[in-house]
């Protein structure tokens, strides 16, 4: 995500790491119960899976769950250690990452993202009262006290300033860490999943760029306009907003490893006179920009403001923007209505990759820009670009396979070169948000709208 509080601080992931948390902790202090964790999910899987095949492998003894028909879903993993049981009954989704990562457990995370949300329903019955009631609690503190200032720049620290080195080496050569939007000319969102003759290496970064220019048509970007972007990333848009368009751009951001590329990327591009990035938190906008700007722009940065902060950041938006002839675009990943709360409690993606990250809905924001305009910006544009983000991050996931190795990483993080076993929970940390997310996203559980805003004095587009 392009964020102002910023990439997925290099915290030294490892087993050393895990090993002192919850989820050894538990493990070791319950394992008289393995038995009866195993059974009662077991039993639960039996009932779950109505819609594809399961097979699970332990110490030689395979379980089996559904039917294997043509065209379904066929899962197979293994079991490692039998902590696994205990972890899931107890923590669900968490304890069963956190079971990938340390290699409990052998599996493709991806098949089994599809497997799951093909039986939801039946499967979040599995997780124990236990773990709904730390699950209530974590999401409320997640509501109250996640996106405060003080946490703020501590979230950019686990999410953002990781090293520039790896992301360079999975994103595309713009570094835009979001939706692309794919065309025929790549195969569409699915031109992956089936060999082509025509497909090339570099269609990420076609498909990128079609998304800063999209953005920018959205807008209504003029030449020698002046924009104001939170959630600067690596500079991508403002670079091309102020190479295509000659724009003067004003962007924000909490992640210091970002800036310090971001300016370095606009030295080279020669457009240190027209892009100005600032190290700081969207709510201390300073008081000179007011009525100032002609175009708002966020990229994927809404993910971290969190619903106590929706109303604040569209009034930023609303004080920025000039009174008349002023334009937004907003896009963030997103729940569906009927899955959206304000309460998000943790999990593997708000605990290991964006702490304290709350996704809203497209309702929730639309009608938070309202309260915070007092209707001074009318509602023009809503788009849904989910499956675009499932093929992005299953693209991501590729390079990061061929690309991310222990040398890459040593200069920010020496010992995944010393630590075999180190690097290997970093990697799996990594594929599995990748899986994760892409299964959810083509399944339609989480979506990624775009909203465009006007003021009433704009035309619509003829």
């Amino acid at each position: 995500m392009d964020s102002v509080s910023g990439p997925p601080i290099l915290h030294a992931f490892s087993l050393k790491t895990l090993a002192s948390s919850s989820y050894y902790l538990i493990s070791r202090s319950l394992s008289p119960f393995t038995p009866l964790a195993r059974n009662t999910i077991l039993t639960a899987l039996q009932r779950a899976i109505v819609v594809g095949y399961l097979e699970i492998e332990e110490s030689g003894e395979t379980y089996q769950f559904g039917r294997p028909e043509k065209g379904s879903n066929h899962v197979r993993f293994s079991v490692k250690n039998e902590a696994f049981w205990t972890q899931v009954l107890l923590r669900g989704d968490l304890g069963f990452s956190e079971a990938y990562m340390v290699g409990d457990i052998e599996l493709d995370p991806e098949t089994l993202g599809n497997l799951w949300l093909d039986n939801e329903s039946g499967m979040t019955r599995i997780p124990s009262i236990f773990n709904r009631a730390i699950t209530a609690l974590s999401g409320l503190s997640n509501a109250f006290f996640g996106q405060t200032r003080a946490n703020a720049r501590l979230n950019v620290i686990s999410s953002y300033d990781q090293s520039n080195e790896m992301h360079k080496a999975f994103l595309s050569k713009d570094m835009m860490f979001s939706c692309a939007l794919w065309s025929d000319e790549e195969g569409g969102i699915h031109g992956d999943l089936h060999p082509r003759p025509d497909s090339h290496p570099a269609e990420l970064e076609a498909a990128q760029l079609r998304k800063i220019h999209h953005v920018l048509r959205k807008a209504r970007v003029q030449p020698g306009q002046r924009i104001f972007e939170v959630g600067t990333g690596w500079g991508a848009l403002a670079i091309e907003a102020a190479r295509t368009y000659g724009c003067e751009v004003d962007t924000f951001t909490l992640s210091i490893e970002q800036k310090k590329l971001a300016d370095e990327r606009i030295r080279e591009a020669g457009l240190e006179g027209l892009i100005r990035v600032y190290l700081m938190d969207y709510r201390e906008v300073p008081p000179e920009f007011e009525k100032k700007f002609d175009v708002f722009i966020s990229i994927e940065m809404l993910e971290h403001v969190g619903p106590k902060h929706y109303v604040t950041y569209f009034k930023i938006m609303d004080k920025v923007l000039k009174s008349s002839g002023a334009t937004a675009v907003v896009t963030s990943v997103t729940f569906p209505e009927s899955r959206y709360s304000e309460y998000q409690a943790e999990d593997f993606m708000r605990k290991y990759i964006w702490p304290h990250s709350c996704l809203p809905s497209a309702t929730v924001l639309i009608n938070a820009a309202n309260v915070a305009s007092q209707g001074r910006f009318t509602l023009e544009g809503v788009e849904n670009h989910g499956g675009h983000y499932a093929r992005t991050l299953r693209e991501w996931d590729r390079r990061f396979v061929a690309n991310v190795t222990p040398e890459l990483l040593a200069k920010d993080l020496p010992n995944m070169a010393e630590d075999p076993a180190m690097f290997e929970t970093f990697r799996r940390k990594w594929r599995y948000l990748f899986a994760y997310a892409a299964a959810g996203l083509a399944h339609g559980y989480l979506t990624d709208h775009m909203l465009t805003f006007i003021r009433p004095d704009v035309p619509p587009i003829q």
